[in-house]
């Protein structure tokens, strides 16, 4: 147990002081510690299901229930915050019958979350008790380094966005199965998305839209258990802002876009932006309003970005008009040698 302790790996252990302060160094090693004894003292799956169980509470259901409490307590404040106004307050003004119908809509929801998290279970129990293989995901001691965990999550979402795209416009809309009509059915009878809604859905649809696109790309790559729960973080907070309706939330380049392709998806009845970044949209033609190009075009202009760069060229351009101007009045250096006397 004291070897799995000090396993840090050495690599790690030794670029540490000469990268941060003692301070952060001392952090890492605490927490390092921490994670060994969480590992070592309970069974992988445990630490798994209850680490993916924890950041969907803190991260996606706890800010969506504060978001759904404040449209509901003060829907006059909220209204004015709502990119799609009123429609997007579930419960203001409804009737009796509509409001059961909401609370339905947040009960699936839920269950659809722990839906998901049962599957991951299952899908652990059947790689490491049946078929007896190594499990879906990685829970060891020994912790990820910064560059495998920047390369899990880009090629992670990518994957994402591709495996959403396929399954959401081909099994979800273009086809005539069970699946698509449920979706049509469930998802598309919401009037405009609001909190908690992104995991609303028929089960079966919502495995297929949101459920497989996230976890199969962390099977297929073999994440660590800390960059899943960081990956999970950021797709659980994409779905918490995509889905709040507020015009303005944090980084609004990125989830201002999303909610965006949201909305708009949901709005004309699902004929485009079918997967979240609008990535494969925008290759695939099935953009509808703006795509992410027009995104990064506006974020652009925003910050004047043409004309900074502009300025930066005139700068680099006089520095080197200036560098020329002092080496031609310089002229060329007579070199002398020293001779030997004869």
């Amino acid at each position: 147990m004291m070897d799995a302790l000090v396993g840090l790996p050495a690599l790690s252990f030794l670029l540490i002081p000469t990268m941060t302060s003692y301070s952060t160094s001392l952090n890492l090693l605490f927490f390092y510690l921490t994670w060994a004894t969480l590992v070592l003292s309970h069974p992988p799956l445990r630490v798994e299901i209850v680490a993916t169980l924890a950041v969907r509470v803190i991260f996606y259901i706890l800010p969506s229930a504060l978001f759904l409490l404040f449209d509901a307590l003060l829907p006059s404040a909220a209204e004015g915050l709502k990119t799609l106004g009123d429609s997007a307050l579930p419960f203001k003004q409804v009737s009796r019958q509509r409001a059961l119908r909401m609370l339905r809509v947040l009960g699936w929801s839920l269950f659809n979350i722990l839906l998901g998290v049962l599957i991951q279970a299952l899908v652990e129990l059947l790689f490491t008790r049946v078929l007896v293989i190594r499990s879906a995901l990685r829970v060891t001691t020994t912790l990820p380094l910064p560059f495998g965990i920047l390369k899990d999550l880009a090629r992670g979402y990518l994957v994402r966005e591709v495996i959403t795209y396929t399954l959401h416009r081909y099994t979800l809309h273009e086809s005539h199965t069970t699946f698509a009509r449920a979706h049509q059915d469930w998802y598309h009878s919401l009037p405009a998305p609001f909190p908690l809604a992104a995991s609303y859905d028929h089960p079966s649809a919502y495995l297929a839209r949101s459920f497989i696109p996230t976890y199969l790309p962390a099977v297929i790559f073999r994440f660590h258990l800390l960059t899943y729960v960081l990956y999970l973080t950021f797709v659980s907070l994409e779905e918490t802002f995509a889905y709040s309706g507020y015009s303005t939330v944090p980084t609004n380049f990125i989830l201002g876009g999303i909610a965006r392709r949201t909305d708009t998806h949901l709005l004309c009845g699902g004929e485009g932006n079918y997967g979240p970044w609008g990535l494969v949209d925008w290759i695939m033609g099935t953009s509808v309003g703006a795509d992410v190009i027009d995104d990064v075009v506006a974020e652009a202009d925003k910050h004047d970005v043409p004309a900074k760069v502009d300025k930066m060229k005139d700068k680099a351009k006089k520095k080197v008009n200036g560098k020329l101007a002092e080496a031609k009045n310089a002229g060329p250096r007579r070199r002398t040698r020293n001779r030997s006397a004869s």
